[in-house]
């Protein structure tokens, strides 16, 4: 449905036109994104800042229309990062963002009157606005009516109505944004009162007269309200406006006088303002008071039904991660990796370039890649918490331990997000304005399972864990202990977060506010997209990072060796593929052990090798060999490619005549003959890993966001030590127990 107010002129604006998507968080923009842009979005950060900008586009008979999704946000209050790029991206005033033809405010139908007051900031910006009713067929189906077209005379602006998980209302959309595109914005009235506006006009002329500023009257107007704001600090710091803070506490005192108190002001007015544009437009039946996302939040958020509730989901997820996706990993152990290896035997003749190809190419970047289907399964539960509205309820749940700490439930959303990557958590603690509370959880953030860490345990788990089942097969020992490999790092946290706090941190804990979106069905559209946005991700970072350290591991294992002989073994091997009489069986048997035992020789006698050795002597305590140590070392900056690492290390050495790593690694032996990987061995890396800061972007956004690099050196510090310590306990108990 759409309703238009009374059109300005055209100012014959067609073809490529950009445009914003702006709106509360759970609004459901990001569906609507995706349903304009489909997938996959370009997605990077605006410059200098680590705000995620994600851009995407379409095309409608008239051109291309290019779609930036700024970040969620309750107001353009510049408090945040988030709200600062935003107000610069919407004002133009951001270098690489054209100036937008049309703002696009979507809002949560059902909630119209909370999720106004950041429209109502919006529409002082000057720009053409379409106001964007989403969740249309849940209002239906509670019994909301809206005017639409009483809405779009009292607002000024142009309404549509939408219901973007079910794609419905999209064209219209498109075609409102495409229409408005054309016309030049009419000028809105001040909601204010005439001090206000007296007291804004004065700030924009102070400015321009001492420095030659000129403000829009939407950032004069925030200068006054914000107290503290990010634009106020910036303009601060230009010659002449040295004492502007002066001059906005002299503005606030006047209206203070005036009986208009700042900040209470601008959200009373703007709410009072909002009501009044309602009054007689929406219509609620009396009985949505008593919703079905209220019946069912009365069990998810009970104080201990909530919290048995959320640990049952995440003990499934991760039983469904061990439990459903075996079959597709065996498929590309198996099939795909011996494929690749068998087309590049095909073409060329045993050498070095075959050994890069396939003992470090193939074996380093197709080790970690066989993990593929673990991470898209982890994210697609993730994408399903997130859009049916779970995970606001899981952080309300948590708010109660998370006070424990001395950190309150808004810490629990970064924490969370850090169990898919450290580094959107680490950036989603913005959120937290409260600096001791978001300082504490941005070092604590890393020791989140990521998945980064999820190959490391699969390899071990599905190598030395018995497969156990229980209750007919629905719960497995692999998938208990990938579960408890999960919480290991939330567990340790809760001793780090409290001495951060006690020592480092101190202060009172502040109230946790927080809007619970209602229950929906999740968007498989959104849903896709998620996990295709990590599955890129995770798959470019095996392009690139992962690639380049197999090439140099692999360089080291190889060089300075002489491998003469090894070709010379190999070009026979293969020549006798098939040996036919029983001399030749023989001879093919002796030339695989001569070949076996000179690949060791070869390894052990490399540069990787004589580094390992020398290493060796502080891991061996962890139960781990030079192989282990080396994989260990070469993953600190990025964890997952201890994978790459080892299946490079035990490719050269011809520790299995099998493709895949699990076999060699199950076959590696001291040289005393004893295996060395044992299930405490495999538990001591995982814990290691669990608990180690081994992710040198996670450092360096830390480094960002503190401003200081003070902080990424003691996040790395405190976690390496207390990874050598827990692996150290975790083999030398376990050891002395099951061996």
């Amino acid at each position: 449905m759409d309703s238009r107010p009374p059109s300005p002129a055209p100012v014959g604006k067609s073809a490529g036109i950009t445009i914003a998507l702006v709106g509360n968080p759970n609004t459901g923009k990001s569906t609507l994104f995706s349903a304009l842009c489909g997938v996959p979005a370009r997605i990077g950060n605006y410059p200098g800042v680590t705000v995620e900008k994600k851009i995407g586009r379409y095309r409608d008979e008239s051109g291309a229309v290019t779609v930036v999704d700024l970040p969620g946000t309750y107001s353009l209050a510049a408090r945040t990062l988030d709200e600062k790029v935003s107000v610069d991206v919407l004002l133009g005033r951001q270098a690489d963002v054209p100036s937008l033809e049309v703002i696009v405010v979507v809002v949560d139908v059902t909630n119209l009157e909370r999720n106004l007051y950041l429209f109502t900031q919006l529409r002082q910006l000057g720009k053409p606005t379409l106001l964007v009713l989403n969740m249309w067929d849940r209002a239906t189906a509670t019994g909301i009516k809206v005017d639409l077209q009483a809405l779009s005379e009292r607002l000024g602006t142009r309404v549509v109505t939408a219901s973007a998980s079910r794609k419905q209302g999209i064209g219209g959309v498109k075609q409102a944004i495409r229409e408005l595109s054309a016309l030049a914005a009419a000028e809105k009235q001040s909601i204010f009162s005439a001090e206000v506006q007296a007291e804004t006009a004065a700030i924009q002329q102070w400015t321009e007269q001492q420095a030659g500023v000129v403000l829009a009257p939407f950032l004069a107007e925030r200068l006054l309200f914000d107290r503290d704001g990010a634009h106020a600090q910036e303009l601060q710091r230009k010659p002449g406006l040295t004492d502007l803070s002066n001059q906005l506490q002299a503005s606030r005192q006047r209206l203070a006088d005036a009986g208009q108190k700042i900040p209470a002001l601008e959200t009373a007015t703007r709410y009072s303002w909002i009501r009044s544009q309602l009054d007689g437009v929406v219509h609620r039946p009396a009985e949505t008071h008593g919703s079905t996302s209220d019946s069912i939040d009365r069990v998810m958020t009970h104080r201990v039904w909530g919290l048995i509730i959320f640990a049952a989901i995440m003990f499934v997820v991760f039983q469904a991660i061990t439990w459903g996706t075996g079959w597709a990993m065996d498929r590309i152990n198996d099939d795909v990796m011996p494929a690749i290896a068998g087309v590049v035997e095909s073409v060329l003749p045993p050498g070095t370039l075959r050994s890069l190809l396939n003992d470090g190419i193939v074996a380093g970047v197709g080790s970690v890649l066989v993990f593929l289907p673990q991470i898209l399964m982890l994210f697609f539960f993730i994408g399903l918490l997130e859009d049916c509205g779970y995970m606001a309820r899981a952080a309300f749940v948590m708010d109660k331990l998370m006070t424990k700490l001395g950190l309150s439930g808004k810490s629990f959303l970064p924490l969370m997000s850090s169990f898919a990557c450290a580094v959107p958590g680490i950036m989603a603690t913005r959120v937290i304005e409260n600096r001791r509370d978001r300082m504490v959880t941005i070092l604590v953030a890393p020791l989140m399972s990521c998945s980064a860490r999820l190959p490391v345990y699969i390899l071990l788990i599905y190598a030395f864990v018995p497969q156990i089942t229980w209750l007919g097969g629905w719960i497995g020992l692999q998938g208990l202990v990938l579960f408890l490999m999960h919480i290991v790092g939330l567990v340790v946290a809760v001793p780090v977060a409290w001495l951060l706090k006690r020592f480092f941190f101190p202060g009172d804990v502040p109230p946790f506010v927080m809007e619970l979106p209602s229950y929906k069905m999740p968007s498989p559209g959104v849903v896709f997209f998620r996990v295709w946005e990590r599955a890129e991700a995770f798959i470019t970072r095996a392009g690139t990072l992962i690639f380049c350290t197999s090439i140099l591991v692999w360089a080291a294992g190889y060089f300075p060796g002489d491998h003469t002989r090894q070709h010379e073994i190999d070009q026979r091997l293969e020549a006798m593929s098939e040996p036919a009489s029983e001399a030749e069986v023989a001879e093919y048997a002796s030339l695989l052990e001569e070949q076996r035992s000179l690949s060791g020789r070869l390894i052990e006698g490399s540069a990787l090798g004589i580094a390992g050795k020398a290493i060796e002597p502080v891991v061996r305590p962890l139960g781990w060999d030079w192989k282990i140590g080396v994989g260990v070392i070469a993953s600190f900056p990025a964890r997952e490619v201890i994978i790459a690492t080892l299946g490079t290390i035990y490719s050269l050495g011809g520790d299995s005549e099998e493709a895949s790593l699990q076999s060699a690694i199950r076959e590696s032996k001291w040289p005393d003959g004893r295996p060395v990987f044992t299930i405490s061995v495999a538990l001591s890396i995982m814990v290691f890993f669990a608990l180690c800061a081994q992710c040198a972007a996670t450092l360096m956004v830390i480094k960002r966001e503190t401003n200081s690099w003070r902080w990424p050196a003691f996040t790395f510090a405190y976690m390496t030590l207390l990874a050598y310590v827990g692996a150290l306990l975790t083999y030398q108990v376990g050891s002395r127990l099951i061996g």
